[in-house]
């Protein structure tokens, strides 16, 4: 992974785990909108402006990439140096999680 990459996407932004979460299972950006809304209780909700800039930029950066058009949707997956990002997120949360826990 190298630095730009690193330095943009460590630590994600709440949207940027988000799609890249749902994409380990081909999605287009309305079907992301509905699920985070669905995983968070309606606590989030992406707005289509922000999700869409996201998804533009994640493409161009090589986190995710254009799979093909589905009834005027484009489904996005993510690729293996989203997923490399994707583990170190999550390896990070669990660790601020446990802190968190042991302090209790």
């Amino acid at each position: 992974m190298d630095a730009h990459i690193k330095r943009v996407y460590v630590p994600m932004t709440e949207t940027g785990f988000y799609i890249l979460l749902c994409l380990q299972t081909p999605n287009h950006g309305y079907g992301i909108v509905q699920k985070v809304k669905e995983m968070t209780n309606g606590d989030i909700v992406l707005a289509p402006g922000t999700m869409y800039g996201s998804l533009s930029k994640m493409e161009k950066d090589g986190l995710i990439r254009f799979l093909r058009e589905e009834e005027k949707r484009k489904l996005y997956t993510i690729t293996e140096l989203g997923q490399e990002v994707l583990n170190i997120e999550m390896t990070r949360i669990e660790r601020l999680y446990k802190n968190m826990k042991e302090m209790r």
